[in-house]
This record gives C-alpha cells, structure tokens and sequence, in this order.
C-alpha cells in the first residue's frame, strides 16, 4: 500500500521532502517541509480500516464441513456502512503524493525512468512472493491433510482479495512520469480531464449496456485520485479549493446514488451483487474528492496531533510496517475465524445487533497483537534482494510490470490457494521482478 507502496527506502509510503516549495499564501498543506506526517495518519487510518472491514463485514457460518459466507451488507440498510469504511481513494491519494515526490527526487538526481520504474515494481511484488508462497503451501497441506477443500479455498480467496490494490498501483506507476509532465504543463485539468472521463465511460456503460465498458474506470477514477495526490504535493489545494472539494464531492456522490444507476454499496469486499468498486464509478470518485478535500481541510489539527511526541513515535514505528500489515493480516484473521466458526462452533452474530458489535469488538482485541506481531516477523520481506538493483532498461521494465501486474491480477481472481490459478500468478510475478534486474551482458 501506497497504501501502500513503498517507498526506495523500505517500508510503505511517506512523503518526505525533495519537490518544490509550496506557495506561501496560503495556510494548508506545506509538504515541502520535512516528512509530512498528515499522509502518514492517513495511511494509518486506511489501514485499520481495512482490517476492521475485513473481519467485521463477512457473515460466517459452519454446517456440514461447509463454510456459509454472507455479508453484513445483505442486512437491511447495511450498505451505510460501505460509505464510511470505504477508505481507498485515500491510499491513492497519498500514493500520488509520494509518487510524486520520489519520482522529482530520483530525475533530480539524474535516475532514468526505467530505474525509477524498476525500483517501484521490486518494491510493489517483491513481498508478495512469500506471502502467496506462504498460503499456496499452507492450502496444500491443508488439503492433503484431508481438511475440507471449501472453506481453505475461502480462506485462500480472501487472503488474495487484497492483492487488486497493487494490481492497479502497477499502472499507477507506470503512470506516474507522464501525469507528472501533464500536471506541470495543464495543473489541475488533469484530474478534472481524468474524472469527467470517468464520468463519459459511465454514461457509456449504462446507456449501451456493456458492462466491460466500465473498467476503463480502473484507470480513470483511480489516477484521478492519485493525481489529487500530485495537487497535494505540490501545495495547490488551498483551504477553498479543498472545502470545494468537500462539499461539491458529497453532494455528487449522494446525488448520483440516490437518483442515478448506481449500486448503494460502495465496496467489494464481501459485497452484494454489485458495488461502486468493480468497477470502480463517478460515485466513488466523487466520494473520493469529498474524503481529500475534508482530510485537507483538518490537515493542521492531523498535523499538530502527528507531532506530538507520543503519536510520533507510534507513527515513526508503525507506518514502516503498513505494507506488510495490508498483506498479511487475513492469515490470523482466517486463522481467528476458522478456530471460533469450526473449532468452537461460533458463528456470526446476526448482522447489525448488539451481539455482532460485541463479536466485532472481541474480534479487534484478539487480531491486533496477532497482526502486529506477524507483521514485525514478516517485515523483512519488505526489501528486495540486494541483487535485483540497477536499471533493466525500459523494455523490459514494461514488460516486467505487464507480468508483475497481470500476476497480481490473477492472484486477486483465483486466490493464493490451491489450483493452476494461484501457481501461475505467483510464477508471472517472480518473472517480472527478474526481469527488473539488468541483462547480463557478454
């Protein structure tokens, strides 16, 4: 994560000062100025609730050795919760932010894009191999071990769920050097041109019917987002602009799923049968533009808080680990849910009452040490070997993320389990971080 990708130096990403100074006119962002611990509460804040959405949201029940999976959003008026615990658009924001900042650092310094690309995409994959090494082994053993294939496969579906994020923060990547030249030259037109595109795919999509239409928006909302990130950055979203944001962004938002063609829901995670994500629409766009324009807008109380000693040493300790968190915390989560829902016979409360706030609430204080102490264990996975350095050249970097990228697609679609599926992913993925180590000469 970005969310969540990392930065060169290890860990996920933070802003750390190297772009131009912001204008001094106005009172809000000042990234310019030493490490910008306001994106990292951000990170911090998405990510916890990406776990607390991923143990709280799934409806699981055991009859028969099979595994029941519902959703809290089939409850009635469940789907309200989608619209506070859908948090991603932020990770893209902050992701553009420190795109942004590492790609002015690395050309400042002479790096070609295709080092830049290459150090990004070892960064992005690299973790992932053990982790899908991790389940693809574990699925199997649990299999021969006669454990019944449903509920592994369940488990292993879940654990690779998360993996769309980096899936599409490969073409972020990519992305990054032109939308930056973009931005120089045109400013914001570029997210407002990127967004009103989104807005041309919808109107297509419903109006022809094909619903393949609607993943060009995968592009198109997600880099619209990030490219805010760049806005950020580079000091451009004043207090008015952002307030602008704010209240322009939920106002769409709102309007558009209450009159419009779209889904109430605005997650994928153990959605119903559709959602505002896959693919993503205006509506989470705009719902995007409201989250950064109100976390701008509390940027001076978020940044005071962030550097007070106590919060700093938490965010200075724990934000290195967010990458790994992100990718790791559906092992003690499945682990957790397996152990109540088939060793003990729990399963979860009806959706919504005051017994399934208290499951909820129990579930937090049983997975936090857990996940943090994974997390600390896993960590080291976050920095490549030392042998993949060097610029690779830009064909093959593009093929490399093309791999990389289709790699973690297929992780996403077919989970980290047992089958062709995950092994095949997890195959492309190592191709492409080799690839993104130079050719042997001679």
């Amino acid at each position: 994560m970005t969310v969540i990708a990392g930065n060169e130096r290890g860990g996920a990403p933070s802003a750390y000062s190297s772009g131009p100074a912001p204008l001094p006119s106005f009172r809000t962002p000042r990234p310019g100025a030493g490490r910008d611990r306001f994106l990292d509460v951000i990170r911090l804040f998405v990510m916890a609730m990406v776990v607390m959405q991923h143990w709280w949201l799934p409806v699981l029940a055991h009859e028969g050795g099979v595994l029941e999976m519902g959703s809290v959003l089939s409850a009635e008026g469940g789907f309200v919760l989608t619209w506070v615990v859908q948090v991603m658009p932020l990770i893209f924001f902050v992701g553009g932010a420190a795109n942004l900042i590492s790609w002015r650092s690395a050309s400042g310094r002479g790096t070609s894009a295709s080092d830049w690309f290459a150090r990004r995409l070892r960064r992005l994959a690299w973790p992932v191999v053990p982790l899908a090494a991790v389940w693809i082994v574990a699925s199997h053993v649990l299999f021969l071990s006669g454990v019944p294939i449903q509920p592994v496969l369940a488990a292993a579906g879940a654990a690779g769920m998360v993996l769309w994020f980096l899936a599409v923060y490969v073409l972020v990547v990519v992305a990054t050097p032109l939308l930056v030249r973009a931005q120089e030259r045109f400013g914001w037109w570029v997210p407002v041109a990127l967004l009103t595109a989104a807005a041309v795919v919808d109107v297509t999509r419903f109006s022809t019917g094909a619903e393949w239409v609607g993943y060009l928006n995968v592009a198109f909302v997600w880099l619209g987002v990030h490219q805010l990130g760049f806005r950020y950055a580079t000091g451009t979203i004043r207090l008015r602009y952002a307030a602008g944001m704010a209240a322009g962004g939920a106002v769409t938002a709102l309007t558009l799923a209450l009159v419009g063609p779209y889904s109430p829901n605005m997650t994928g995670v153990f959605a119903m049968d559709s959602s505002n994500v896959s693919p993503p629409t205006l509506v989470l766009a705009a719902a995007g533009v409201f989250q950064v324009g109100v976390a701008v807008l509390l940027r001076e109380r978020i940044s005071a808080w962030s550097e007070r000693p106590g919060p700093a040493r938490l965010l200075d300790r724990i934000c290195p680990q967010l990458m790994t968190v992100y990718l790791w915390h559906m092992l003690p989560l499945s682990v957790v849910a397996g152990v109540l829902v088939f060793g003990l016979g729990i399963d979860t409360p009806d959706a919504l009452t005051g017994l399934w706030l208290l499951w909820g609430v129990a579930g937090m204080v049983v997975l936090l040490p857990l996940v943090a102490a994974l997390s600390h264990w896993a960590v080291r996975f976050e920095n490549p070997p030392r042998s993949l350095s060097g610029s690779p050249g830009m064909v093959r970097v593009l093929i490399a993320a093309a791999l990389v990228g289709g790699g973690m697609l297929t992780l996403t679609v077919s989970g980290v389990g047992v089958g062709d599926g995950p092994l095949l992913g997890l195959l492309a993925v190592l191709a492409g971080v080799a690839l993104t180590k130079p050719a042997q000469n001679g």
